[in-house]
């Protein structure tokens, strides 16, 4: 993907999170990033090009930015407390109207996304009970296959049903009380002692 290209998309990403990819036009791209329409068909045949491509860039981003929470040195605890924040923060940032649009009208790069996003997750946190396990801070008899389903089931469970409201299931208290939650659940005795040792450290 060429500069000129990268440019363009991540305006376009700042117009869908903030009113939403049905509302906003070709034109208003072009207006909006200050070049005509002839110009932007240089790089996109048309609107469902143009969302398949910032789609593919938007998981893109996501890898760079999740591969910068992951610094060298961080036990498997620090390093789950690390990419929870982040996943929390890239929840806070959604625009729920943008997710609807995408879902209704291009079903498509949604179910990509939701692939993507749970072999993701799933191989991540597959990975982080393996190394929980070598550190002694997860239980050896855990089965990790299991937890990493349970835990991207609940994830996606919690965002899908209308028991809690965005704001709370996307709130510190929420955050706090379901990483705790979590790796009580999987920890060894040094894993809890090394769990209240982060928590308390990064004052949630």
């Amino acid at each position: 993907m060429n500069e000129e290209l990268k440019n363009i998309l991540l305006r376009v990403r700042e117009l869908y999170l903030k009113y939403g990819i049905r509302s906003v036009t070709m034109d208003d791209i072009s207006h909006e990033l200050g070049i005509s329409k002839k110009t932007l068909y240089q790089y996109v045949t048309d609107k469902n090009d143009l969302v398949g491509k910032f789609i593919d860039n938007e998981i893109s981003i996501r890898k760079e930015e999740i591969c910068s929470c992951l610094k060298s040195g961080f036990n498997a605890i620090e390093e789950l407390v690390e990419i929870s924040l982040f996943m929390n923060k890239l929840m806070r940032g959604q625009n729920p109207v943008t997710d609807h649009d995408l879902k209704k009208y291009y079903p498509h790069y949604f179910q990509k996304t939701i692939k993507t996003r749970r072999e993701g997750i799933y191989q991540y946190i597959l990975s982080n009970l393996k190394k929980g396990k070598e550190e002694g801070l997860y239980r050896e008899e855990m089965d990790e296959e299991i937890i990493a389903k349970f835990y991207i089931s609940r994830i996606e469970g919690i965002q899908l049903n209308d028991i809690f409201s965005v704001e709370e299931f996307t709130s510190m208290k929420h955050f706090r009380e379901l990483l705790i939650y979590h790796i009580r659940g999987i920890a060894t005795s040094k894993g809890i002692k090394e769990l209240e040792k982060k928590i308390e450290k990064i004052n949630l």
